[in-house]
């Protein structure tokens, strides 16, 4: 079987080539210029030159307009209209296993790439979406917005590995990646400072909304000015720069009044959200009774009542949660890790 493999130049992906060359599948090495620069020049010489080693070819799509088009335009509109996006679960969906799925059909059967999840056969489900074995690393929140039918005509070589294992397996083999550092949480922002970032936009066109009132909950009252409704996300707690006889938290963002609602710690909580943009996994009338939820990426799954209405997921929390911030992804799984459905915030209560 020939398989092309998307490749970063990063240790992930590097395995991910190595790992299914030595496995006897025939592979070909994909690289997707979503940014260009002068570093982006240095990297592919060094991956050209590390695929010329192996005898292994090497194609290089330029996807930097559709990159800008479908990541980059709505992350910074987004903000623009209070909603904290995922750039991550936007890049899969539309660009890793979306314009970059379909130039890879164009030299194999199968997709591959260094994600850590598992596509695993459910006897219920079918060929379906699992998290990674390293907990720490499980990318399958990322995935949950990608078609279930384009997931199952990928190869994921990680699923079953811990990160220090797959450096172990390339030293043993004497490779070293040309990108042996972690890469940065969003890599089309400088310094991870999406804020200044988002500032620079403005040159751009982009209308970032000012200044307005920020109102404390329970009292109804105005007690200071925000600086712009995109500086804050739900849950905020630091960096609210409002003097209070106890810690202020975000609780909620209000763009059709412009205005922040802040307050204490015991109003943080919430027992529900609203998600859109649906992304079914499984077919509902297969789910299990217990379903679990994870909102945000840095939080373990958990327990939840799912319903689902036309194309929205009603989502009960079993116990109070921490605000989940609007534009981020609701991933819903069952005990076993299967990811069964996954969709956009768009409200909590």
């Amino acid at each position: 079987m020939n398989v092309t493999v998307a490749i970063s130049g990063g240790t992930d992906s590097l395995f991910a080539l190595l790992s299914l060359k030595e496995q006897g599948y025939g592979v070909t090495a994909l690289h997707a210029r979503f940014l260009s620069g002068p570093e982006d020049e240095s990297l592919l010489s060094d991956m050209e030159a590390l695929c010329g080693r192996l005898g292994i070819a090497l194609h290089v799509v330029d996807l930097s307009e559709e990159f800008r088009h479908h990541v980059m335009e709505p992350f910074a509109l987004a903000h623009a209209a209070a909603r904290t996006p995922n750039p991550c679960a936007l890049c899969n969906r539309a660009m890793k296993f979306g314009s970059l799925f379909d130039r890879a059909m164009e030299w194999g059967e199968r997709f591959a790439t260094g994600h850590y999840v598992a596509m695993e056969e459910h006897p219920a489900y079918g060929r379906t979406l699992r998290a990674g074995r390293d907990g720490a690393k499980d990318q399958s929140y990322f995935l949950a917005l990608v078609p279930a039918e384009r997931l199952r005509r990928c190869l994921f070589p990680l699923a079953e590995w811990k990160k220090a294992d797959i450096r172990v397996w390339l030293a043993d083999r004497g490779m070293t990646p040309p990108v042996p550092a972690e890469s940065q949480e969003i890599c089309f922002i400088p310094n991870d400072n999406h804020y200044a970032w988002l500032e620079a936009r403005k040159a751009e066109g982009l209308k970032l909304p000012g200044p307005g009132p920020v109102l404390l909950a329970g009292e109804n009252r105005i007690i200071a000015q925000h600086r712009g409704l995109w500086q804050y996300t739900e849950g905020q707690r630091r960096g609210l720069g409002i003097p209070w006889k106890e810690p202020l938290y975000a609780l909620k963002r209000l763009p059709e009044t412009n205005t922040l609602v802040v307050g204490p710690k015991n109003m943080l909580p919430v027992t529900s959200c609203l998600a859109g943009e649906l992304n079914l996994m499984v077919a509902p009338s297969l789910w299990p009774q217990e379903t679990l939820v994870r909102v945000r990426y840095h939080q373990a799954p958990v327990p939840a009542r799912v319903t689902l209405s036309e194309d929205r997921m009603n989502i009960a929390f079993l116990s109070p949660q921490q605000p989940p911030a609007p534009g981020q992804i609701a991933a819903v799984y069952d005990r076993d890790g299967f990811v069964l459905a996954g969709g956009v915030i768009e409200k909590s209560a």
